[in-house]
């Protein structure tokens, strides 16, 4: 195999993001680490679906491995290299090769300019094509997410939320990027179109070989698109493993309460686990394993220490004492 297919395109090693949150206007200021010592690595090529519960940091996690939000500890890879600082002319030059896709695609996209002109706007910030060859690839852009030609002098409001949102995937397209980051690029959307959405994508991504991170809350959207899948809960990686063995055999109790909850045609949700209170609050994570208020496993040494995440079968790693017990016992 080429060499270069073995260097992960995109690597965190230990990335940690702390933000500090004050309760009301003159409370006192408490760390909060949406984002706490997360290592992973996304090959060429490849698309990691990252799932968990509002707040446990996907988001964030999806824009410090673009570089927008600079970890406070560990780092971030392109191609084997440190990402280079924020806003400086190395990142800047990076930016071709890494792309955005926003959540919301009308406020991603700027209400006084034409969608020609937004798709057109990476071919002339990063100079890839010749003024006057620009309309004509803009034109191909288009062609490739959907949109109708006549559509090109229409502004965001004249579109659907379904056009807008090929739009802006059409623009994150224009620079040919090695990498995607997809943040929730379909929750906004008529189920229907959702689909249209995603089987778009995978066939881009399959065409153009790019390599994508697709940040979701919707498990049936992420087993349909993503080959691994990495499960958050505040803040750290509690599960990661190929898309097929996550949904088939899933090992954390968390991940199997996520799995249980996605319905399945013609079959009632038999069997479902349902997990007991909410989410801890970052800025007061629980001792020890942080879903363990939750879990209906727990033990004493889940209150007090802090599960790692280890390799429990190849390719495949989960951070909890009950699986890592009952898989080595299983060894043995």
């Amino acid at each position: 195999m080429n060499d270069r297919f073995k260097t992960p395109l995109i690597e965190a090693k230990g990335l940690v993001r702390t933000y500090e949150v004050r309760q009301g206007m003159f409370g006192r200021a408490t760390p909060v680490r949406a984002v706490d010592g997360i290592d992973l690595k996304v090959m060429p090529g490849e698309t990691l679906g990252i799932v968990g519960e509002s707040g446990s940091g996907k988001s964030t996690l999806g824009r410090m491995l673009l570089g927008i939000d600079p970890p406070q500890e560990g780092q971030a890879l392109f191609e084997g290299k440190p990402m280079p600082k924020l806003a400086t002319p190395e990142w800047r030059a990076l930016r071709a090769k890494m792309q955005f896709v926003y959540q919301d695609p009308l406020a991603a996209l700027d209400r006084r300019l034409t969608i020609s002109e937004q798709i057109g706007e990476p071919l002339a910030i990063h100079n890839l094509v010749p003024k006057p060859h620009r309309e004509t690839r803009v034109a191909e852009l288009m062609s490739a997410v959907g949109l109708r030609p006549d559509q090109a002098g229409r502004y965001p409001h004249e579109l659907s939320g379904g056009q807008r949102q090929r739009a802006v995937i059409a623009r994150a397209l224009a620079s040919r990027p090695k990498l995607l980051v997809c943040d929730e690029p379909v929750s906004a959307l008529d189920v229907s179109i959702q689909a249209q959405v995603v089987n778009m994508l995978r066939d881009l991504q399959e065409k153009n070989h790019i390599a994508m991170v697709f940040i979701s809350h919707d498990l049936k959207v992420v087993r349909n698109i993503a080959d691994r899948v990495a499960v958050m809960y505040l803040g750290r990686i509690v599960e990661e493993a190929s898309s097929d063995v996550i949904f088939k055999t899933p090992l954390h109790p968390y991940t199997k309460a996520l799995v249980s909850s996605v319905p399945v045609p013609g079959k009632l949700l038999q069997g479902r686990v349902i997990l007991q209170g909410e989410p801890p609050n970052p800025a007061n994570r629980p001792s020890g394993c942080a879903f363990h208020p939750r879990c209906p496993l727990a033990a004493d040494i889940c209150r007090t220490s802090v599960p790692q995440l280890l390799s429990v079968a190849d390719g495949r790693t989960a951070a909890c004492h009950m699986v890592t017990r009952a898989e080595a016992s299983v060894a043995a």
